[in-house]
């Protein structure tokens, strides 16, 4: 074969790597779905999203609450409710409504005074014999603290029959700001996750370090025996690794129950799949000479791993044990979304109630953390190694 065939030959290899690369990169294409023009259709909908996201509710200030109830019947019977107190009769808040019974849709017209002035609030329907409220209906008080609300009466009072509630509640905030409630239980529950991912880098690395040394090739005997449990002491470490700690965590939740007790098991055995194979990856990296200088002494394969191999790999397994309670941090915040507690529990809650502003502040607070983390062990790992 001549040079320009050599040539052609390996133009022809690279023409065909292209023509796969392409073809595996059209196929991905079509299976992954892309549609760039959905992010600019769908960019209304994300927007406000992103703008709560953006601001995180911290603080806020007390509030007060004024409230006043009246009754109607639904439907009408031979016995109306007591009539609803007048302007000059009572010297709070008070509310009425106009006729005192009625059917299912029938017009009613509510109306309130002695309120706060120029304050927003919600009409609440009770229905007799149920817990709860319905249909929140918005009103703002003028000048004189009344209102009126012109509506309907809900179907649901006259299927429940009997005397039901209309409850006007005004509320405004007022007083020096103080932590909000997401601020306060954010700052509890990442404390959480920080110690129950210490928790698990701790019961997983005290496993791990045994395991490790059975996954190590040099410190293995070349035995049928020592090859078999080096096998499946890899091959453990590699299926563990492969699953999924949201499925572990999963599994856990069923088993001993939501919280974070589950999160920790879930995390622990993540730990021991990670922090075995590092180990083991480590321990196979030593030098061979203090290995070779304890042995030449008589020394048995317990004694050879004490005073030969462990004293070279304290350093990397101690980085490595700080790394993975780093990331240890990261993934229990997934966890949490499926019952293994801190503080991936509440954002999955806030989430799905769509408070937004509620949720950036525990996404805040687990962007914070991990950067301390990730700082913090980077610089403990280089005084280390």
């Amino acid at each position: 074969m001549n040079f320009e065939d050599k040539t052609w030959l390996q133009r022809g290899r690279w023409l065909l790597l292209i023509a796969l690369a392409a073809g595996m990169y059209v196929w991905s294409w079509n299976a992954a779905g892309m549609q760039p023009s959905l992010l600019i259709e769908g960019a209304p909908k994300a927007r406000g999203i992103i703008k709560d996201l953006l601001q995180p509710h911290l603080f806020t200030r007390p509030e007060e609450i004024q409230e006043a109830e009246t009754v109607i019947e639904a439907p009408c019977s031979g016995s109306p409710p007591s009539p609803a107190p007048d302007e000059g009769s009572s010297d709070g808040p008070a509310v009425q409504i106009e006729p005192a019974c009625a059917s299912a849709e029938d017009p009613v017209m509510v109306s309130g005074f002695g309120f706060r002035p120029n304050t927003s609030g919600r009409l609440h329907w009770a229905p007799a014999g149920m817990q709860g409220r319905l249909r929140d209906e918005q009103f703002t008080t003028d000048a004189q603290g009344a209102f009126t609300v012109e509506t309907t009466v809900p179907p649901l009072l006259e299927q429940q029959g009997g005397v039901s509630g209309v409850v006007a509640q005004v509320e405004w905030e007022s007083g020096a700001l103080q932590p909000s409630e997401p601020l306060r239980t954010t700052i509890e529950k990442i404390i959480e996750t920080v110690f129950l991912a210490l928790m698990a880098t701790t019961l997983g690395g005290i496993i791990a370090v045994p395991l490790s040394f059975l996954g190590a090739r040099n410190i293995m005997p070349r035995t049928p025996a020592g090859n078999a449990v080096y096998g499946l002491t890899r091959g453990f470490f590699n299926v563990m690794r492969s699953i999924e700690p949201i499925i572990l965590a999963t599994i856990f939740a069923i088993w001993v129950g939501f919280g974070p007790f589950a999160g920790v098991l879930a995390l622990s055995i993540v730990t021991i799949a990670s922090l075995g194979k590092l180990y083991s990856e480590a321990a196979e990296s030593i030098q061979e000479g203090p290995i070779e200088a304890v042995t030449a002494t008589g020394a048995n394969r317990f004694q050879v791993v004490v005073y030969g191999v462990v004293p070279q790999i304290v350093p990397p397994y101690t980085a490595f044990t700080i790394y993975q309670w780093d990331i240890n941090v990261r993934i229990s915040t997934i966890i949490g979304f499926v019952g293994g507690g801190g503080v991936g529990f509440v954002l999955r809650n806030w989430i799905n109630q769509t408070r937004w502003t509620w949720a950036s502040v525990a996404v805040w607070a687990i962007v914070i953390v991990v950067w301390l983390m990730d700082y913090t062990s980077a610089r403990v790992r280089e005084a280390i190694v």
